[in-house]
């Protein structure tokens, strides 16, 4: 008996249908993110301090438009603010915070490959997809590991990694799996 739903013949239709294109743009993002990791990993900082950047502009306006005499309507802005220039100016503090949640991203995601191989067993490409739970563990036991020294080039570098096999995993069982 399997602890997981079984999926119908119409949802394998879709999964199969699907899975190829997916998994062609999981390798290409995948080799793109091996091949310049520390760029991906700084540009991931830049976004999320645009962000918070962005997000202290618009509520700054809208105190200024407000013209309510309370300075308690700037403090979030003014935090906002604090925030994107910390995160852009000191981008090690939350590339190694990213390194961590990673960390935890892989170890869940190589559990999950593996419990999805289980229960597709006997499909062909099982085998892909048990290989890519046990290499999620393996890059997560990495990350942790190497944590935070070497999240900088690590992080872009184990996305890619994560999506090249996801990659591979989905092209390997495209139009294999059958209901059962």
């Amino acid at each position: 008996m399997s602890i997981f739903l079984s999926l119908d013949q119409q949802s394998l239709e879709k999964f199969n249908q699907s899975a190829k294109p997916t998994g062609i743009a999981m390798i290409v993002i995948g080799i793109i993110g091996i091949v310049f990791p520390s760029v991906i990993s700084l540009t991931l900082n830049f976004f999320i301090s645009s962000l918070f950047f962005l997000s202290a502009i618009a509520l700054a306006y809208s105190a200024y438009v407000c013209k309510v005499q309370t300075l308690m309507l700037w403090f979030k802005p003014f935090i906002l603010l604090l925030l994107a220039l910390l995160i852009l100016f000191h981008p090690a503090v939350v590339i190694s915070t990213l390194g961590l949640i990673l960390a935890m991203y892989f170890l869940m995601d190589g559990f999950a490959g593996i419990a999805l191989a289980v229960e597709i067993k006997p499909s062909k490409g099982w085998v892909f997809m048990l290989l890519n739970g046990i290499l999620s563990l393996l890059l997560g036991v990495i990350v942790l590991v190497g944590w935070p020294l070497s999240s900088t080039w690590l992080v872009g570098l184990l996305i890619g990694i994560s999506f090249l096999f996801d990659g591979v995993a989905l092209l390997a069982i495209a139009g294999n799996i059958r209901a059962s």
